[in-house]
């Protein structure tokens, strides 16, 4: 088992590198990197950075799959002193633009299959440098990058975007302090074991996703690294691969154990992260069956991950509860109602330094030293947390987050429509399905198929409605307020 690496000290790759030069650091499909080889590709990618403007304080945007070469622009950009801003891929190229336009990075990276794209969706000025990401910054001759320091735990690392209630995006500022105290309390809950491998199938522009990587370096963990999650290809390097750890959705964990039927798995694997909202009580009892080791957790981006998170072999006694806020984390309920239930709050050194550029979106969500999460939950007598809902119109689909409010402006958008309501109905394989109902304007005549096509050059493709709706009406206040729990009353309390 490896030291953990703490402040003050320098990079972190730099300092594992130093400790564990020959230790395996990344998999990659056949592809495997050392420490030390992982430290040397992203000097050389610091200075390559450099030499195209990055300075300590800028930021950089990466718009590409997960790979080896995302992983060492995450590491790169803290070599430079410069916060990385990873682009949802599943985001359409309008949205790209807005994120871009509140982001101002100096360069944005891609991959060459986005690399089109991304040129005829770009305005002409005003624009950050494109930059395909492996040829062309190859090709860029590097010059020395800032000399080597310690890291400031207040300096922004990453900028990771997510939806606001008003459809404007947020990007979420995350300092190395943010990073390093995550990974310290969930080293604290799940320990770390000689011969663990951790398997990240997440998307690395999410923060479950990405703060494996840094967990793996903090921590000195293998990370097996695949692009995307294939039930089939999880099994096999679960039971082959010498995987130990793992973290999911609740619908990737459904497939995985669709997959597996009633196999157990192997002892070997100890434990697996199930964040991204609840995981229902028939797939809890028919994972423990299989001995899969589910530990659920609840977190969020603007706490760099984990919040709460069971200990190993809670699951079994308390499945509905999302454990123990972690080590250095403070949970509260604010203002709870008879039973307990109310707005959960959070305190600690995970907690964001806010977002970029909207002070007054941070102020009314960091008040008087709390991150007012908007979600709903309560405590148990020992100290459980107990998450009741999401934030009170969010839309969890497969582990992704959709506010009603972006995906109705592209719905009002279209010459047809009067006025749109969209919220989740309940899925067994994906948590929620996107449902619009749809007014439309006297005289027209589109049908759901032309809205859903309309959406789908708008909006990423799991934003779009699964269904809608057309109806004469919809369910308002005098003042005009959307009555949104009234829109689908067969499947709602």
């Amino acid at each position: 088992m490896r030291d953990p690496i703490r402040h003050p000290s320098p990079p972190w790759l730099t300092a594992r590198a130093q400790r564990d030069p020959d230790a395996l650091a990344l998999r990659h499909g056949s592809h495997t990197l050392t420490y030390a080889a992982l430290a040397a590709r992203v000097e050389g990618l610091a200075g390559r950075l450099t030499s195209l403007g990055v300075r300590p304080g800028d930021r950089f945007a990466v718009f590409m799959e997960g790979s080896c070469r995302l992983v060492e622009l995450l590491h790169a950009a803290q070599r430079c002193g410069a916060a990385i801003v990873p682009l949802n891929t599943r985001l359409a190229p309008s949205e790209i633009v807005g994120v871009i336009a509140d982001a101002t990075p100096r360069l944005l990276l891609c991959d060459r299959r986005r690399l089109r794209t991304l040129t005829d969706a770009m305005p002409r000025a005003g624009t950050p440098r494109l930059v395909e990401a492996r040829d062309e910054l190859d090709a860029t001759p590097p010059v020395a990058p800032p000399p080597l320091g310690v890291l400031g735990p207040d300096t922004v690392h990453t900028v990771l975007y997510t939806s606001g209630t008003t459809g404007r995006p947020k990007g979420v500022m995350l300092t190395n302090g943010n990073h390093a105290a995550s990974a310290a309390a969930s080293r604290a809950n799940l320990g770390v074991a000689a011969g663990d491998h951790w398997l990240a199938t997440l998307p690395l522009y999410h923060v479950g996703g990405l703060s494996i990587l840094l967990r793996g370096v903090l921590d000195g963990i293998p990370v097996v690294l695949h692009e995307r999650f294939d039930p089939a290809r999880a099994s096999a390097a679960i039971r082959r691969g010498g995987i130990t750890l793992v973290s999911l959705v609740p619908t990737m964990l459904q497939r995985l154990v669709d997959h597996e039927g009633d196999r157990p798995f192997p002892e070997s694997l100890r434990c697996v992260l199930v964040g991204g909202g609840p995981i229902p009580s028939p797939l809890v009892e028919r994972a423990l069956a299989c001995r899969v080791p589910i530990v659920p957790t609840y977190g969020l981006t603007e706490a760099a991950s984990q919040v709460a998170t069971a200990a190993p072999g809670d699951a079994a006694s308390w499945p509905q509860s999302a454990g123990m806020p972690v080590a250095g984390v403070r949970v509260r309920i604010a203002d709870p109602d008879p039973s307990g239930c109310g707005e959960i709050l959070v305190q600690g050194a995970t907690v964001m330094a806010g977002y970029l550029g909207q002070p007054e979106a941070t102020a009314r969500c960091l008040r008087d030293g709390w991150l007012h999460t908007g979600d709903v939950g309560r405590l148990d007598r020992d100290g459980r947390l107990y998450v009741l809902e999401r934030r009170t119109d969010l839309i969890l689909t497969g582990g992704e987050n959709v506010y009603p409010a972006e995906v109705e402006a592209a719905l009002l958008a279209h010459p047809a429509v009067a006025d749109a309501a969209v919220y989740g109905r309940p899925d067994p394989e994906w948590g929620q399905r996107v449902v619009a109902a749809v007014v439309r304007r006297a005289g027209h005549d589109a049908d759901e198929g032309a809205l859903r096509a309309w959406c789908r050059t708008r909006l990423a493709g799991y934003k779009i409605p699964h269904a809608i709706a057309l109806v004469s009406e919809l369910p308002r206040t005098t003042s005009g307020k959307l009555r949104r729990h009234l829109l689908d009353p067969g499947t709602r309390d």
